[in-house]
């Protein structure tokens, strides 16, 4: 019987070991450092509240997640986000993200020419993307590079980059756009203009009423640590071997085996699957060629969650929340009005708001405490929004280097390691967030790759 090991029980780890379980040749085991299950996902439940402290949800139209929440008997346990007009703080107020945008690329023309998002010059310079040739790519470029030369800086700066920035946490002249959204040039290529293509494919209306819309991210009733919980107890009963607070401290290759050093103890695999962030794992391999790792950064982000009872937060507006223009001076990134956006999270009669804090470059989570963060939270909130009084309560979550950092050529580079990896540590995965996709379907999507190569 083979044996194989999984380092890191998040997603991407827990998701490895369910799609192995199904395979009863093997003996797999789950290693965690830490003493718990889930990694960057926590949801804090406590009188009537669901709170998540981590991610939030995920993309729905990214099947794989809701696929495997129905393998472990949780579809039922999955909700949708009540939907609303998002807004972007820019220009020191909350402008409505024009209807049809996709990522910020217009699709409807009389929404466009109507917003204050962009000025006069701006729309003219986007309008000229219908006309703009494509420039063959023979090389990454940055996400930034790519936009402004279609479509101009204002609808960059006021309109894209604020909504990719909450994806990604990484200056947007530096995000490499093959790593991202390279589906974004294949639209520039087949169409030949950003906008053309994104009215070609966007879905079709159903003709069904505004109410009858559905929203676009997914949840569990009972919060994300419900699925992780609920996940680790089938690969339980399928009979992997989990072990929390086990630390593993070097990986050594002995012939076609690897031999793992856990807690001191010596352990023999014939496969390991490394789900960790980079800067975890690159201590145990010193002859990679890991030199973009080794300086690969990762953005630290904080959460803000207040909770304030409903007459405090004076809030009609129907939207989910809204997001920051990097031109605005603000901690805060982001804001979601949560008990709008999820029904379920909030008891009646209170609201809760989560803000985000945390941009590439600057040292407000390391250097802060919780409660400087919250001030700085309920400064910027102030200016945007109108509150009455202290919040019920504040969590402040920090999720420090939570966030891999894309930039121009990673995709090349991430490429070439595991291509050494094949070479000479053949066995050996390199999978998880810090390689291809942050969001959480990736995630599984990377571990049921990497266990169907061990597969074959």
């Amino acid at each position: 019987m083979k044996k194989v090991a999984i380092i890191g029980a998040g997603i991407t780890g827990l998701s490895a070991a369910f799609y192995l379980s199904k395979h009863s040749d093997l003996e797999i085991d789950l290693f965690e450092k830490d003493d718990r299950a889930g990694g960057k996902i926590r949801t804090h439940q406590k009188d009537g509240y669901t709170i998540e402290l981590g991610p939030e949800s995920y993309l729905a139209r990214k099947t794989i997640m809701t696929e495997l929440a129905e393998e472990i008997c949780m579809g039922e346990d999955l909700v949708r986000n009540s939907t609303g007009q998002s807004y972007i703080y820019s220009n020191n107020k909350l402008s409505a993200l024009p209807k049809g945008a996709v990522l910020g690329v217009p699709t409807e023309l009389v929404p466009f020419l109507t917003t204050d998002l962009v000025s006069v010059s701006g729309k003219l310079s986007a309008g000229l993307d219908l006309f703009r040739k494509p420039v063959p790519l023979y090389t990454d470029v940055s996400v930034g590079r790519f936009f402004r030369r279609r479509l101009g800086d204002d609808v960059l700066e006021n309109m894209i980059e604020p909504l990719l920035s909450g994806i990604y946490a990484t200056n947007i002249d530096e995000l490499s756009l093959m790593s991202t959204f390279p589906y974004f040039k294949d639209r520039e290529e087949k169409y030949g203009s950003l906008i053309k293509g994104a009215i070609a494919e966007k879905p079709a209306s159903s003709g069904k009423p505004a109410a009858g819309k559905t929203g676009q991210f997914l949840q569990f009733r009972n919060g994300l640590q419900s699925f992780i919980d609920r996940l680790l107890e089938v690969n339980i009963d399928n009979g992997v071997n989990a072990h929390f607070a086990n630390d593993v401290e070097a990986i050594t290759k002995n012939g076609e085996m690897y031999t793992m050093q856990v807690n001191g103890g010596m352990k023999e695999y014939d496969h390991i699957i490394i789900t960790t962030p980079h800067f975890q794992y690159k201590r145990w391999f010193e002859d990679l060629p890991l030199e973009y790792f080794k300086h690969m950064e990762a953005t630290s982000v904080a959460t803000v969650v207040m909770a304030f009872d409903q007459d405090q937060v004076k809030n009609d507006i129907d939207g989910t929340g809204f997001v920051v223009s990097r031109r605005m001076d603000t901690a805060i990134t982001a804001c979601t009005w949560t008990s709008k956006k999820w029904k379920h999270s909030t008891p009646s009669g209170k609201a809760l708001l989560r803000a985000y804090v945390g941009r590439p470059g600057d040292f407000i989570v390391h250097e802060k405490s919780d409660e400087e963060i919250v001030n700085l939270a309920r400064r910027d909130l102030d200016k945007i929004m109108d509150l009455e009084g202290d919040p019920e309560f504040t969590i402040v979550t920090r999720m420090i280097r939570s966030m891999p950092q894309y930039k121009v050529g990673h995709k090349s580079r991430v490429d070439a390691i595991r291509k050494y990896m094949t070479e000479h540590y053949p066995g050996v995965i390199l999978t998880g967030a810090s390689h291809h996709g942050v969001g959480l379907p990736d995630c599984v999507s990377q571990a049921k790759a990497a266990v169907e190569s061990i597969i074959k």
